[in-house]
């Protein structure tokens, strides 16, 4: 049986939440902030992904990623689904990024998993999804992050923004 993209991703940021509590400094090798970026260190903008905020951030990234991640991978060929993943990663950082203080660190793979937000939006009917559903948990996440503050809210957007057209362009060459 072949591994798929969508748990093999899970397994990942599983495992590197284990090193996260377990190895010191390993979290702030990772993390995303504009200092570190503009100071060459572009790959922060992807390994955001592999740190979070504590097992219950850790927890619910995982099970949207399991949720949204599975039957978009089933729509998409692999090679398209991980520059689905890869686009709504980078375009949640690069808001994050942009757009946060300098002083804001962020941490998870919310980005890229509101990407999957995104692209279901587009692709949900054909992918036995309702569309409307989405926009209404998008909402709701939204909603969270202004409420409960420390939510990286930017790269939510970011990350919706750039799944949503990456999955317009993908889409058009099905």
């Amino acid at each position: 049986m072949r591994r798929t993209i969508t748990g093999s991703l899970v397994f990942v940021i599983a495992a590197s939440y284990l090193l996260q509590i377990t190895v010191p400094g390993y979290e702030e090798r990772l993390l995303l902030n504009r200092f570190y970026v503009e100071n060459g260190e572009y790959y922060r903008m992807l390994t955001v992904a592999l740190v979070h905020g504590g097992f219950m951030h850790l927890g619910f990234n995982l099970i949207a990623l399991h949720a949204l991640g599975t039957p978009l991978e089933a729509y998409f060929s692999r090679r398209k689904f991980i520059a689905l993943l890869v686009i709504s990663l980078l375009s949640g950082s690069a808001l994050s990024v942009f757009f946060n203080p300098s002083y804001v660190y962020s941490i998870g793979a919310s980005g890229m998993i509101f990407g999957l937000f995104g692209a279901l939006a587009i692709v949900g009917q054909r992918a036995g999804i309702e569309w409307r559903s989405i926009m209404v948990i998008v909402g709701l996440n939204f909603a969270i992050g202004f409420v409960l503050g420390g939510v990286d809210w930017r790269g939510h957007l970011g990350g919706l923004i750039g799944g949503t057209l990456a999955t317009l362009v993908l889409n058009r060459t099905k």
